[in-house]
């Protein structure tokens, strides 16, 4: 069972979205019949839908679209942290078979230190407590934060989007990035997510051996049984297509055993998520 951990919809009809300029070849409306043909041509069986536009609307359009189509296993959804009723908001969805996880997005906070607040401490309690997944939506600097929160809460599953958004593009920061990276990986609770790197490296002009570096890395650091393959479509469409996305990290991972492969291909998201084959 071959199993993207990360994709994306998004409705600009139904939801604004901050982050998305309009002239953007994002800015369209993208609905799962848009991912069907790529996942055919590409042998992917099924994927985690994960949070893009953070509004409890979203997450409940996001259940009916697993509820809809086979193919998605699970979502990873956006709830309010910090707001009163989260424990109730929680129990609520983790009756929906299909709610695998939590997001926030972290990087695009404000204060590089919201990981260390006390109230989202808090929060991340009460998913370590119901045994509810987080993704980990982070940039570099955010990685100093993430070892402190882990000793906070042993029991909380946490994964690494993106691998952290490290600066492929420039290539100036893949000392400091490896250094933090290295304190995230020796947490045995901890995941990773590779994807989001070709949009991190230089959009017209990347090549496959561009990202190697940065794969080489995580697979000596997680090993890849904490490893997980990511398309992060169609956010990728700004550097590549799902197809290319796919082959630059078969590139970059190189040669690699059968087990390796089922791993990284689906086994890791299928037992970090808790999907249902």
């Amino acid at each position: 069972m071959l199993i993207d951990s990360h994709q994306h919809f998004w409705d600009i009809a139904r939801f604004s979205y901050d982050w998305m300029s309009p002239d953007s070849v994002l800015h369209r409306t993208i609905l799962p019949d848009d991912l069907r043909p790529h996942l055919s041509a590409a042998g992917i069986h099924r994927t985690v839908l994960v949070e893009a536009h953070g509004s409890l609307e979203e997450t409940d359009w996001f259940l009916e679209l697993a509820e809809a189509n086979d193919f998605i296993a699970g979502v990873v959804a956006w709830v309010d942290l910090l707001a009163p009723g989260l424990p109730d908001r929680l129990d609520m969805y983790a009756e929906h078979p299909s709610f695998k996880g939590v997001r926030h997005k972290v990087h695009d906070e404000p204060n590089d230190d919201w990981l260390a607040r006390s109230d989202v401490h808090t929060a991340l309690d009460e998913l370590a407590c119901r045994d509810i997944p987080y993704d980990l939506l982070v940039r570099p600097q955010h990685l100093r934060h993430v070892p402190r929160l882990a000793a906070r809460h042993p029991d909380l599953r946490m994964v690494v989007d993106h691998i952290a958004k490290p600066r492929i593009a420039v290539g100036d920061d893949l000392a400091s990035w490896s250094r933090d990276m290295k304190a995230v990986a020796d947490i045995p609770t901890i995941s990773c997510k590779l994807s989001g790197m070709v949009t991190e490296a230089d959009h017209a002009a990347w090549k496959p051996s561009d990202l190697t570096p940065y794969v080489d890395a995580v697979v000596e650091m997680f090993g890849f049984n904490r490893l997980m393959f990511g398309s992060d479509w169609p956010v990728c469409e700004l550097a590549s297509d799902y197809g290319r996305t796919l082959d630059a990290l078969r590139h970059s991972l190189g040669s690699i055993s059968a087990s390796e492969e089922a791993a990284v291909m689906g086994g890791t998201a299928t037992c970090f998520y808790n999907l249902e084959a």
